[in-house]
């Protein structure tokens, strides 16, 4: 009898997660893969609108930006653009809230008993830096080239704030010892390679630049392009850029780009140029590491999110079909992003987890005590191996990179190639064809737009 109550709460606690039970119980990379899988085909069929029935639930950030993203593949930037939104509307109310509700206070409960996963998702800085960005996709796409512009600016100013806001919170907690955690931060360092920031994103600069340029804005254009080649300063066609509009603009800095990166080109009469931006494959889901503690003298286990080490590199494309073969060269490593992050997060990780090690074995130290049998602590045991989940959420429907290319050329029709898969762009004199194709790994979409 003792043993049932001390069951009844930790089932009600699982009663109470409500629409997040699935994430508590079957990891999330498990309940995409599906979705995936059908972006990854030629007809992604109702993958948004699958979303988009998540958007309401305690992870309803995470599911907007799914189903964002979905829609955004799938070409339906109207739709993108209000799923979207409903993410943005979610992280200001983040922002906005001075403290916690009582339905935060008891997601933070069950977490103490239960996992992470019943905590209300909200995505690391680069996820929503990335939001702003393909938000201003949609918005110029959908022919708003104003409304492009504010979210670029706002993609801009959070790359800075979500890096102030991490170095002001994070110096106490990463002193944390743990030999494991400390092996398991070092792995993902080297996984992350060059990127050492994941509040740095040059393809979000890079982005924020064309915009610039194409609208007008060609001294904001060559600030943004030199915060891109900072963090990507072996990208040829950013180094093309900064020289060519140095020389425009008279900037100081022209002969010494000219002396390292040599003369760029420029357009002739009658010639536009092709603007090609190009994201490759989906980013990697986090794994689940197994973390060992004693408390008590007896030992104890946490989950927490990992990333596997080894990183197939990504090819980059053959571009044919335009006056000459280009080939695309990394604008940014989105995977590296995502593991950065999490080795950002993970001594706060860890300081949960140690937490809801110590209420678990103290609840199993008290069944021990009162129930006469063993009866209490196997039903502890058992509770425990069943939630023990490591949080593995994460905007799956990322790309893993994103590369570019750029090309003046003569106006007229052409059959743009990339790779095995192309389509027809057309290209006026003094105007930019900007192609934004999205390679899922078995198809390859393309979006134009000429401004």
């Amino acid at each position: 009898m003792k043993s049932g109550k001390l069951l009844l709460p930790l089932l009600l606690s699982l009663s109470l997660t409500g629409c997040a039970f699935n994430s508590v119980l079957l990891n999330y990379p498990s309940q995409l893969a599906g979705v995936r899988a059908e972006l990854n085909s030629s007809k992604p069929g109702n993958a948004a609108k699958e979303l988009a029935n998540g958007i309401n639930g305690r992870d309803g950030l995470l599911y907007a930006q799914e189903a964002g993203r979905a829609a955004q593949i799938s070409g339906d930037f109207t739709a993108s653009k209000d799923y979207y939104q409903s993410a943005i509307a979610a992280y200001q109310a983040f922002d906005d809230k001075a403290k916690l509700s009582l339905s935060e206070l008891g997601s933070q409960g069950g977490s103490l008993l239960l996992n992470d996963n019943i905590i209300p998702y909200r995505g690391p800085g680069y996820e929503r830096i990335m939001l702003h960005q393909y938000q201003a996709l949609n918005y110029l796409f959908a022919g708003d080239a104003e409304g492009a512009l504010v979210e670029v600016r706002r993609s801009n100013e959070l790359q800075s704030l979500e890096q102030q806001r991490y170095e002001k919170s994070s110096s106490a907690v990463q002193q944390m010892a743990n030999g494991t955690i400390s092996a398991e931060m070092d792995k993902l360092g080297k996984a992350a390679g060059s990127v050492t920031s994941s509040f740095l994103n040059a393809y979000s600069y890079y982005t924020t630049g064309v915009l610039h340029e194409i609208l007008g804005e060609r001294n904001d254009a060559f600030i943004d392009y030199r915060k891109a080649a900072q963090i990507m300063p072996d990208n040829p066609y950013l180094q093309q850029d900064l020289v060519r509009l140095a020389k425009e603009l008279a900037m100081p800095q022209y002969d010494e780009f000219k002396r390292r990166w040599g003369e760029a080109p420029t357009p002739t009469k009658g010639q536009g140029q092709v603007i090609l931006l190009l994201e490759r494959g989906f980013v990697p889901a986090k794994e689940s590491l197994t973390v060992p503690f004693t408390i008590h003298g007896n030992w104890q286990t946490v989950s927490l999110p990992t990333y596997m080490p080894s990183r197939v590199p990504v090819s980059s494309a053959n571009i044919r079909g335009l006056s000459k073969p280009m080939t695309a060269a990394p604008i940014a490593n989105i995977d590296a992003l995502a593991i950065t992050a999490l080795k950002e997060e993970l001594p706060y990780l860890l300081v949960r987890q140690a937490a809801r090690v110590y209420a678990k074995s103290e609840m199993a130290r008290k069944a021990e005590r009162k129930d006469g049998s063993d009866l209490g602590v196997i039903a502890m045991q058992i509770f425990n191996v069943v939630t023990e989940q490591a949080d593995r959420r994460s905007w799956l429907t990322l790309p893993r990179q994103a590369q570019i290319a750029r090309q003046f050329i003569d106006a007229g029709s052409y059959q743009l190639t990339l790779d095995n898969q192309g389509t027809e762009i057309q290209v006026q004199s003094g105007k930019t064809t900007l192609v934004w194709a999205i390679d899922t790994g078995n198809v390859t979409r393309f979006y134009t737009k000429l401004i």
